[in-house]
C-alpha cells in the first residue's frame, strides 16, 4: 500500500530533501547569484492521502509521485529565473515529459502560477523531486491570490475576478520592468566606467554610481601617499563615498568638475597637511585626508570661511556640535597659510 511505503520512504525523502537544498545553495553561492528564498519540504501523510483520493488511478506506485520532495527559489527578477534554470539543468537529471514552464502559458489570470516546473531526479534515490522557480512577485501574487479565491471555500463573482486578473497584469507588467530597468542600469554602468576610463569625466553626471567609478580609479591616492611620506605614516583606507555630498554642496554637477578641482587644488592640499602634520609624530593618516584638504583649500579659496567647513563636516559627519569646533580649528591653520584667500 502507498501510504504504507511512503512511512518507511519518509527518512530516505527527507535526506533527499536535505541534498537539493544543499546542492542548490551551493551553486548559488558559487554563481554569485542572490535570491529572495530557497526551501524545502517533504509532503505531509494528508497531503498525499489528498492527491491519491483525487488522482489515485495516476499512480501505479510511490515512485510515480514526483512531488514527494518539492523545493522552490524566489528569485527578485525574471531574467534570473532563466539563469537558475540553466545552473539546475547541470545540477540534477532532469524529467523532462513531466517538468513543465508554466510562464509560456500567457494567459492573465496564470500571472501567480506562472512558474517554472522542473522534475528532477538525484542518482542513489529511488524518488524524483519538484523544484519550483519563481519571481518575488510572482510568489505574493499567487499567495494572495490563494487565499482570496480557495481558503475561502466561496466561489468569486465575476466583477471581482476581473479587478484581480487587472491587477495581475499590472504585476507581471511590473515583473518584466524590474528587469529591465536592473539591465539598462547595469549597461549605464558599464557606459560610465568606460568614460571614465577613457578620461570623458565631463560627459558624466555626478551621481552616487558615477562617483563610486571615479573612486574605483583611485584618484586621491598620490596625494595621499606624498602626505603620508611627512611622517612616514600608514594609511588607513576608509570609504570616500560620503564625499559626493561634498562635492555636490560644492556644486559639482560632472565628474569633470570634480577632477578639476581636483587638479587645481591638489598641491596646496599637501602643503596644508605639511603643515598640520610636520610638527607631529602622527603615523596612520587616513585615505580621506587628501580628498578632505582639497575640499577644504577649495572652500576657503572661493571665499567660504569657517561656515563653508563646518558646511562640509556636517555633509560628511552629520550635524553636530563637533564640526563646529573642527572647522574653527582648520580654520586657524589654514588661514595662515600663504596660498590660503581670504
Amino acid at each position: 500500500m502507498m501510504l504504507e511505503e511512503f512511512q518507511s520512504a519518509l527518512p530516505e525523502l527527507e535526506r533527499l530533501r536535505e541534498e537539493v537544498l544543499t546542492k542548490l545553495r551551493e551553486a548559488l553561492e558559487r554563481n554569485e547569484m542572490l535570491v529572495t528564498t530557497i526551501e524545502g519540504r517533504v509532503k505531509t501523510q494528508k497531503s498525499l492521502e489528498g492527491k491519491l483520493a483525487l488522482k489515485g488511478g495516476k499512480y501505479a506506485t510511490l515512485s510515480d509521485v514526483t512531488d514527494l520532495v518539492g523545493a522552490r527559489i524566489v528569485t527578485f527578477y525574471t531574467d534570473d529565473v532563466d539563469r537558475i534554470a540553466a545552473m539546475v539543468e547541470q545540477l540534477f537529471e532532469v524529467d523532462w515529459d513531466n517538468s513543465v514552464d508554466k510562464r509560456m502559458l500567457h494567459q492573465l489570470d496564470t500571472f501567480g502560477y506562472n512558474s517554472l516546473h522542473y522534475v528532477c531526479k538525484l542518482p542513489g534515490y529511488n524518488y524524483r523531486f519538484e523544484l519550483q522557480l519563481r519571481t518575488t512577485l510572482q510568489h505574493a501574487w499567487a499567495s494572495i491570490n490563494h487565499d482570496i479565491g480557495y481558503k475561502t471555500g466561496v466561489e468569486i463573482p465575476r466583477e471581482y475576478l476581473r479587478r484581480i486578473n487587472r491587477l495581475s497584469g499590472l504585476l507581471e507588467m511590473a515583473d518584466d520592468e524590474f528587469s529591465r530597468i536592473r539591465t539598462e542600469i547595469t549597461d549605464y554602468r558599464r557606459r560610465v566606467q568606460a568614460l571614465v576610463q577613457n578620461g570623458k569625466l565631463d560627459d558624466v553626471q555626478l551621481d552616487g554610481d558615477t562617483f563610486g567609478s571615479y573612486l574605483q580609479v583611485r584618484p586621491f591616492d598620490r596625494l595621499n601617499k606624498r602626505i603620508a611620506a611627512i611622517n612616514q605614516a600608514e594609511i588607513q583606507d576608509v570609504p570616500l563615498s560620503r564625499y559626493l555630498r561634498v562635492f555636490k554642496l560644492l556644486d559639482c554637477k560632472t565628474l569633470g568638475d570634480v577632477d578639476r578641482i581636483r587638479k587645481q587644488y591638489t598641491e596646496d592640499a599637501y602643503l596644508l597637511a605639511r603643515h598640520q602634520l610636520g610638527n607631529t609624530d602622527l603615523d596612520i593618516i587616513s585615505s580621506a585626508v587628501g580628498v578632505q584638504n582639497i575640499c577644504i583649500v577649495y572652500i576657503l579659496n572661493s571665499g567660504g570661511g569657517k561656515l563653508g567647513i563646518v558646511r562640509m563636516l556636517d555633509a560628511i559627519n552629520g550635524h553636530n556640535i563637533q564640526n563646529d569646533e573642527l572647522a574653527e580649528m582648520i580654520y586657524r591653520q589654514a588661514v595662515a597659510l600663504p596660498f590660503i584667500k581670504q
